[in-house]
């Protein structure tokens, strides 16, 4: 694996997928890996709009094969807790011997902090020494970069990603996202939408450069293909006023006057804008309707109380004000739209704050895309199922500070 793993190596790696056609990437990467480190049965996983399954991408379309966990197994090992997982011996071999002398590697796909999937590569035992390992993560991570980049040529990583086709709402919503996670020194998110493939009217969003970091979370009225129009608009509408650099209550007012002269108050969309100074760990915070926000602090979850504020486009020229809280390092935030506290069990029973509080002390050591598909998880079981009656976002955000020390 040495050829893969030095630092020399891989801009000629980059080079090489990135030198390929877009429905190419997976076929030249068992090339790579095969020259470069003897890899055999080289599979690439990537996970389903539910993070219930990692499906192995085979092109051309509808060719791809048998499913595997998202949770368990080496692969959702993999993925799950991001961290390479070794098995030794042959794929199929049920012992885990060795006596082939191979050891297959299981290794993140992650962009920026957005977990894509997995690859795995069948290598010889000498050459999934630690060394190995590090040289194929590196190449995973290559190869994600690529991903992304060709997805805005072809359908092959999209399709691959689906159990079943999604709604033409959801199709809209799911293109609007930014992602499912985002990494940097300061902070790392990681969300979720469910019902995944009907999903409508919410969503989630964020942006950051070098001072601040955006979130909003947004609830459109309705469902179906109305409240994808609706959150569309509003969403548009935010990330237009946000990149005329006005204040934060000006984009909650702007994105206001926007819907409004769609939809005409007829319909609204609830929004909540949260501006984090990535230096101080201020927060500015605009709550425009119904999604709520909790903090957990040591063993402490608690609500973030904010001043309720009308939702997005419900009244013309509405007048918006800034609130003001400071988080600090080792603060775990958690936005949640109505879909998910305000579920109800077949019974009647409430999610509510008691139920969240449980879903987060079940997991106070996970990471953040961990915590969001928990909640969900644990909402899905209150609920019953997961064709869920309303649309759910969950958004969770590890503070992790920037580091006083001058460079």
């Amino acid at each position: 694996m040495n050829a893969v793993s030095t630092s020399e190596s891989l801009p000629s790696v980059e080079s090489e997928l990135r030198s390929v056609p877009p429905n190419a990437l997976v076929g030249t990467a068992r090339r790579l890996l095969a020259d470069r480190a003897g890899a055999r049965e080289v599979s690439l996983f990537l996970a389903d709009y539910g993070l219930r399954v990692l499906r192995p991408v085979s092109p051309p379309p509808g060719t791809t094969g048998e499913p595997v966990s998202a949770y368990d197994g080496p692969a959702g090992r993999a993925f799950t807790l991001q961290t390479p997982v070794v098995e030794p011996g042959g794929a199929d071999e049920a012992d885990g011997a060795g006596g082939d002398g191979t050891a297959t590697v299981y290794v993140p796909v992650t962009v920026r902090g957005d977990r894509h999937g997995v690859l795995s590569a069948r290598l010889p035992a000498a050459g999934a020494d630690p060394a190995g390992v590090r040289g194929l993560a590196e190449f995973a991570t290559a190869l994600g970069h690529e991903i992304a980049a060709a997805e805005r040529d072809t359908d092959l990583y999209i399709l691959a990603r689906r159990t079943r086709r999604l709604t033409l709402a959801a199709e809209m919503q799911w293109q609007l996202l930014p992602g499912r996670g985002c990494g940097r020194p300061e902070f790392v998110i990681g969300a979720h939408l469910e019902p995944a493939y009907t999903v409508g009217g919410d969503n989630f969003d964020w942006s950051t450069d070098g001072s601040q970091l955006m979130v909003t979370v947004t609830d459109g009225m309705g469902r179906g293909i109305d409240a994808s129009l609706l959150t569309s608009v509003t969403v548009g509408a935010l990330r237009n006023a946000r990149r005329a650099g006005v204040s934060l209550s000006d984009q909650a007012r702007l994105a206001d006057q926007a819907v409004y002269a769609q939809f005409g108050g007829k319909v609204y969309a609830s929004t909540l804008l949260l501006r984090f100074d990535l230096a101080t760990g201020t927060v500015q915070a605009v709550d425009a309707g119904s999604p709520r926000l909790y903090r957990r602090r040591g063993d402490t979850v608690r609500r973030i109380e904010l001043e309720a504020q009308l939702p997005l486009g419900m009244f013309e020229e509405t007048a918006y004000e800034e609130q003001t809280f400071t988080v600090r390092p080792g603060d775990r935030l958690v936005a949640l739209s109505t879909g998910v506290h305000g579920a109800r069990s077949p019974e009647g029973a409430l999610f509510g704050e008691d139920a969240l509080r449980r879903a987060l002390d079940t997991a106070p050591t996970q990471a953040p895309q961990e915590v969001a598909r928990s909640v969900v998880s644990s909402l899905v079981e209150h609920f019953g199922s997961t064709e869920l009656t309303a649309d759910a976002a969950v958004v969770c955000l590890d503070w992790n500070g920037r580091d006083a020390t001058p460079s």
